[in-house]
C-alpha cells in the first residue's frame, strides 16, 4: 500500500517549474472553489443570479500581478459535486494544488490527510499569527497535532421562517425563535395550508433534504440525546431509542402528517431552497439551512423572515451542528511552489478578506480580528444565529466519517422515502459503520 501511494505522490508532483529573476518560483496553480456570491445588480450568471465566483477571480487578479510567472487557473465546481469530484481525481492522480473544504461538511477531511494528499501548513504561520484564529476554528484543521489547512470561515445551522406565511396562516412565530418540538410541530401543521380552494396543499409548513456531506436536518435527530457515534468514537448509536424516536418523527411530518411536501429528504439542495426563498414559489414556510442562507435570504432572494432554533426535544436543551470552511493545500514536490500556494491560501484568507466573506456572504470569521470589526452590527439575523454558537456540537472526527456517512444517509434516505422505517434503516447502517470503526 505504501509502494503505490508513494507513487501515487511522485506522479501527481511532476510539475515543471522555473523561478523569475527574483528566485522565485513560477508556473501554474490550480485551485478549485464552488460558488459564493454575487456582486450586487450583477444578473450576468447562466441561472440569473450573477457570477458567484467573481471574488475569487479579483484575489487572484491581484496576486497574479504581484507575482510574475505565477499563473493560477480557477476551477468552478458546485458544492454538491465536490467530494465526488475530489475522489475521482484523487484516484485519478490529478488533484488540485488548492480545494475549500465546504462549510457544511464540518471540518478538514482525516481521510484525506491519511491519504497523503494533503500538506500541513504549520510552516507558514506563526505563533502570533496562529493565536488570531478561534480554538474551534483551529481544531477542525488539527490532526495528530498538526494543522491542515487554513480555516476562513465558520457557520451554525439555523431555523429560517417566512414571516409573511407565518402571517398569512394566522401562526405566531415562536418567541425569540424559541420552541418545543410539540409547539413547532403545530405551527407546521397549520402553515400547511390550500391556499386557492381548489382542494390541494399550496403551502406546507416544513421542508428540508438529505444528501452526503450535508447536514441541515442532522440537528433534528439529536434533540433527544441522540448522536451518531459514541464520545470515544468506537459504537453507532443512532440505532439507540433517543436517535430512532428523532429519526422518525421528522420523517413523519411527511409520511404521516402531510405538513412537508413529497421532495422533502431528497438530494435536490438547490430545488428545496427555491422552494422556501424564491418569490414566485415560497411554497414551503420553515426550512433548516447554514447560515449562508440568511444572507442569501436578504439580498438575492428579499425574505421577511427571522432566525430560530431548532425545537428541543426531551433534553430540553437547543441543539444545533457547526462547520468550518477554508481551504486545503495538496501535495506539493516541489518546495517553491508550496510556499507560493501557502501565501496565495493566506492571501484569500486574510483579516479583511474573512470581514469581507462575512458581510457578503453570510458567514462568521474564523479569525478573531475579522470578528472585532463587527460585521453584524447591522444584520440583526447574522447576530441572532451568531448566539447559537453556543448549541454547537461538532461531527465525529472519526477517520472513515466520510463512509460512516454515506452509509447513514443512504439510509437516512429511504426513512424519508418512507421504504424503511427509522429502527429498520438504522439496524441495517450498524454492521457497516461498525466495520468501519474497527
Amino acid at each position: 500500500m505504501m509502494v503505490v501511494l508513494i507513487g501515487l505522490l511522485t506522479a501527481c508532483s511532476n510539475d515543471s517549474s522555473n523561478t523569475n529573476e527574483d528566485g522565485e518560483w513560477t508556473g501554474k496553480i490550480t485551485i478549485w472553489d464552488g460558488p459564493r456570491w454575487a456582486q450586487e445588480g450583477d444578473d450576468s450568471g447562466e441561472d440569473g443570479e450573477g457570477n458567484k465566483y467573481f471574488w475569487l477571480e479579483e484575489k487572484i487578479e491581484e496576486f497574479e500581478a504581484e507575482h510574475e510567472g505565477v499563473e493560477i487557473e480557477l476551477v468552478q465546481v458546485p458544492w454538491a459535486e465536490l467530494p465526488d469530484k475530489l475522489g475521482v481525481n484523487i484516484a485519478g492522480q490529478s488533484w488540485p494544488d488548492i480545494a475549500p473544504v465546504d462549510i457544511s461538511g464540518s471540518a478538514v477531511s482525516i481521510e484525506h490527510i491519511e491519504q497523503g494528499v494533503i500538506e500541513s501548513v504549520d510552516e507558514f504561520f506563526t505563533e502570533e499569527e496562529l493565536a488570531d484564529f478561534y480554538d474551534n476554528a483551529l481544531e477542525a484543521y488539527t490532526h495528530e497535532d498538526k494543522l491542515y489547512g487554513v480555516p476562513n470561515s465558520i457557520t451554525v445551522h439555523s431555523m429560517l421562517l417566512n414571516l409573511d406565511l407565518f402571517e398569512e396562516a394566522g401562526v405566531t412565530p415562536p418567541e425569540n425563535g424559541e420552541w418545543t418540538w410539540e409547539e413547532f410541530v403545530d405551527a407546521a401543521e397549520q402553515l400547511t395550508f390550500d391556499r386557492d380552494g381548489d382542494g390541494e396543499t399550496d403551502v406546507y409548513g416544513f421542508s428540508t433534504y438529505i444528501l452526503e456531506g450535508y447536514y441541515e436536518a442532522w440537528p433534528f435527530f439529536y434533540i433527544n440525546g441522540g448522536q451518531p457515534l459514541s464520545d470515544d468514537l468506537s459504537e453507532f448509536t443512532f440505532d439507540d431509542p433517543e436517535a430512532i424516536e428523532a429519526i422518525q418523527q421528522l420523517a413523519d411530518l411527511k409520511l404521516e402528517k402531510e405538513v412537508a411536501p413529497v421532495s422533502m429528504g431528497g438530494a435536490d439542495v438547490g430545488g428545496t431552497f427555491q422552494a422556501w426563498a424564491n418569490e414566485e414559489q415560497r411554497t414551503v414556510a420553515m426550512q433548516p439551512w447554514a447560515t449562508w442562507a440568511i444572507t442569501a435570504a436578504q439580498t438575492s432572494y428579499p425574505t421577511n423572515f427571522m432566525v430560530a432554533n431548532y425545537p428541543t426535544g426531551s433534553t430540553g436543551e437547543p441543539v444545533t451542528l457547526g462547520g468550518v470552511g477554508g481551504w486545503t493545500m495538496f501535495h506539493q514536490e516541489d518546495e517553491g511552489k508550496k510556499a507560493v500556494v501557502a501565501e496565495f491560501i493566506k492571501h484569500i484568507s486574510s483579516t479583511d478578506e474573512q470581514y469581507r466573506m462575512s458581510k457578503e456572504y453570510g458567514v462568521f470569521p474564523a479569525l478573531i480580528s475579522a470578528a472585532e470589526m463587527d460585521p453584524y452590527a447591522d444584520n440583526p439575523e447574522m447576530a441572532r444565529a451568531l448566539e447559537m454558537s453556543e448549541q454547537v456540537v461538532m461531527l465525529p472526527r472519526h477517520t472513515e466519517w466520510k463512509k460512516i456517512d454515506e452509509v447513514i444517509q443512504r439510509e437516512l434516505q429511504l426513512v424519508f422515502n418512507g421504504e424503511k422505517t427509522a429502527a429498520e434503516a438504522m439496524e441495517a447502517a450498524k454492521p457497516e459503520v461498525e466495520s468501519l470503526l474497527e
